[in-house]
């Protein structure tokens, strides 16, 4: 058995305070819920993990809990949300009360911010964000002049993960792995980030094709239904019903508790 593979608790031992945590997947599809309830489970049980920064494109259902289970204090996301089910209720919750520190990004200030980090360069310059007031938000995002034509740019500065986690449709114990088509910019945040960490739904001995290949890949975890309730196409669709159940479960910090205890009593059980 290859070095590679371990188990949840021993996966999110590479998680401490302070850290750039980012989530791959996107909106409610393949996103890596069964390592995300076991984070806050040893973070419950230690309480010794907290003040993460959560980078995720889209953030929905498993970074709702980690903000109101209060391991994350740091938000860079360009879409917090359950789509057709509403608002994220944790989120919107300590959003508003001005508890969460919320890095303002878009799609191409994440986009180019990860490619910065693959070239290997500080910055990526773009033409987004030119005539908003997107820089007011953020003054750590500076301008630059182009040499060759004069033009002001965007200079967005590079993106690099403490740890990223990506939930797969296969891995084998070399740690290639299949993601499956609906990608997000799950090859990115292999490709930047310091540990790679993969929840596959199978584990086979050798891929004949991988969209991100062994050597960007540190640890792999078999976790079976590891992303529901959101889905895993093909595997298993989204659970709705789920979803729509913790939305009208949860409309404040007691309630969030309430169903977090029920929700974690699943890991108890298993350890």
């Amino acid at each position: 058995m290859s070095a590679k593979i371990v188990n949840l608790a021993e996966a999110v031992g590479c998680v401490s305070s302070g850290k750039t945590l980012a989530l791959g997947g996107m909106t409610l599809y393949r996103r890596p819920v069964a390592f995300v309830r076991e984070l806050i489970f040893q973070a419950r049980k230690q309480r010794t993990i907290e003040d993460l920064t959560l980078l995720a494109f889209t953030a929905g259902f498993e970074s709702d809990l980690l903000v109101g289970a209060g391991i994350v204090k740091t938000i860079r996301t360009c879409y917090f949300g359950f789509e057709i089910f509403g608002f994220a209720p944790m989120f919107t919750y300590y959003a508003n009360q001005g508890a969460l520190n919320i890095i303002e990004e878009t799609e191409a200030s994440l986009a180019f911010g990860l490619r910065a980090q693959m070239a290997g360069v500080g910055f990526m310059p773009s033409l987004a964000w030119i005539g908003t007031d997107l820089p007011k938000l953020r003054p750590d995002v500076k301008t630059v002049i182009d040499p060759y034509s004069g033009e002001e740019l965007i200079a967005f500065p590079a993106i690099e993960p403490d740890i990223a986690v990506i939930h797969a449709l296969q891995a084998d114990q070399d740690g290639n792995v299949c993601i499956g088509k609906n990608k997000g910019i799950d090859e990115e945040l292999a490709l930047t980030s310091k540990t790679v960490i993969v929840t596959a739904e199978e584990i086979v001995p050798a891929l004949q094709q991988a969209d991100i290949a062994a050597p960007f890949v540190d640890y792999v975890v078999y976790a079976p239904n590891g992303a529901k309730p959101t889905s895993c196409h093909p595997l298993y669709p989204l659970d709705g019903f789920a979803l729509l159940d913790y939305i009208s479960s949860v409309t404040e910090v007691i309630t969030f508790e309430e169903y977090l205890e029920k929700w974690l009593a699943q890991v108890h059980n298993e350890h």
